[in-house]
């Protein structure tokens, strides 16, 4: 593509989908990668006043600082305001109990819109182009999604807007070199160790190779599933109108009529969407409507994600803060497939395959190992431990002993007690958290796969 049609496109893009007024001053991420100097550059070239942002997560040593000095001479050079700033990413993971990817994200965000205040800019640009897009696609299809999943990264977030969206790294990379701009490149991206990674380095390319026109129908496909799921939102929305109030009082956030819901085709969707934005996943919405329909003591039934709970009472579900109960029977239900777990406790998740994982490292107390069966089961949950529960830790033949007596073993108090988690699969306990694991979903001979749980 030619310097000309580039620039051209991306300011038709910022036009179209109303990303920034002519006159507006923008906060640029800027990284010194390929994507990030193109979009600094190009804005620039548009006419906007840009100020430039850079973290150092300081994860990937003298190369980490390497960027850190480009940037530096960047922006130096260009004219362009600077702000730098470093971050402890190891100790934010430690206390979050998130991971890594997820720490270093939102870090970044909340530093981003605290210098968009401090600079009085309007928008803060990051760099996803439509290779992004479409790794986004394949990732989110592979973590099981619905329509919002497979309709994109939306060009414009809050304050936070994407100018690329409409050109591919390709793209990127002519108007660099007709530019004769250089930048650097993270030696971490050609490693291929998590799943982006190897879709882009592995999947994408061999279908490409098989398909040569799969990229650009890819991405137009993404377009119209786009301007499907506004649609979508908007009818959604209409519906919701007619079965959601949000009045604040008594400390309920929303009330939901779950039996004008019942009536409605598509009822576990619709409250799955009534229901995201408070942090509850499909996996929690689908089971807080299969509880309802059950009936048989649905009344009472609690269901947490984060800061939120969702309290059944007969025919309606209410939504609080999670402070609105402090000593409920907390029940929190399990997504695998999240790859990690922030409430109640801190987890790491992976599925891994068998072969190429040391089952040595694992402790059966912080660390351990199940089947991938487990991701078969609809009811996944950590709970608090009840009196009379019962389980069979993980190499012990014969009968199931009550958790009272491993916590004798273990000498715990009344207080670790009542504070200990138990994780539970369809109704039987597997692991006993921080204390030992169950027999049931042990990995067998025969997986090819198995899940490892790490508390952090």
């Amino acid at each position: 593509m030619e310097r000309r049609e580039f620039v051209s496109k991306i300011k038709n893009f910022i036009s179209r989908e109303s990303l920034l007024n002519e006159d507006d001053r923008v906060l640029v991420a800027l990284s010194g990668g390929a994507d990030s100097v193109a979009l600094l550059s190009v804005l620039r070239e548009i006419g906007y006043e840009c100020v430039a942002v850079h973290c150092n997560f300081h994860l990937r040593g003298e190369e980490s600082m390497r960027d850190e000095r480009f940037v530096n001479n960047f922006c130096n050079r260009h004219g362009v305001k600077l702000h730098v700033k470093d971050f402890d990413v190891d100790a934010y993971v430690k206390d979050n109990g998130v991971s890594i990817e997820m720490a270093c994200r939102e870090l970044r965000y909340e530093w981003f819109e605290t210098i968009r205040e401090m600079e009085n800019c309007h928008r803060i640009a990051v760099a996803h182009h439509s290779n992004d897009n479409v790794e986004t696609l394949f990732l989110n299809l592979l973590r099981v999604t619905g329509i919002a999943g497979v309709a994109g990264i939306k060009p414009v977030n809050g304050n936070v807007v994407r100018p690329m969206l409409c050109v591919s790294r390709a793209d990127i990379e002519d108007y660099l070199r007709q530019t004769g701009q250089d930048y650097v490149v993270d030696s971490t991206n050609a490693e291929s160790d998590v799943k982006r990674n190897k879709l882009r380095n592995i999947v994408l390319p061999v279908m490409e190779k098989c398909f040569p026109e799969s990229m650009p129908s890819l991405v137009k496909s993404i377009a119209n599933l786009y301007s499907c799921n506004e649609l979508y939102e908007s009818l959604v929305n209409e519906k919701l109108g007619k079965i959601v109030k949000k009045d604040g009082r008594d400390g309920i956030l929303l009330k939901i009529d779950m039996k004008d819901l019942s009536r409605i085709r598509g009822a576990g969707a619709l409250l799955h969407y009534a229901l995201k934005e408070f942090g509850f996943n499909s996996t929690q919405s689908n089971l807080i409507f299969e509880t309802y329909n059950n009936r048989e003591n649905s009344t009472g039934k609690r269901f947490y994600a984060g800061r939120h709970v969702a309290f059944l009472d007969r025919d309606m579900l209410e939504i609080l803060d999670a402070d609105a109960f402090p000593d409920g029977n907390t029940d929190y239900v399990v997504d695998l497939s999240a790859l990690e777990i922030r409430e109640p406790v801190g987890m790491k998740v992976l599925l891994l395959r068998k072969s190429e994982f040391d089952m040595k490292s694992c402790d059966g107390r912080n660390k351990v190992c199940f089947s991938a069966k487990l991701g078969e089961c609809r009811n996944l949950l950590l709970r608090h431990w009840e009196k009379g529960d019962r389980f069979k830790p993980f190499g012990m033949k014969g009968r199931s002993r009550l958790v009272s007596d491993l916590f004798s073993d273990m000498k715990f108090d009344e207080s670790q007690k009542r504070n200990c988690w138990l994780l539970e699969a369809e109704g039987d306990i597997i692991w006993v958290l921080g204390c030992r694991a169950g027999d049931l979903y042990r990995v067998g001979d025969n997986d090819e796969y198995l899940y490892y749980m790490e508390l952090a």
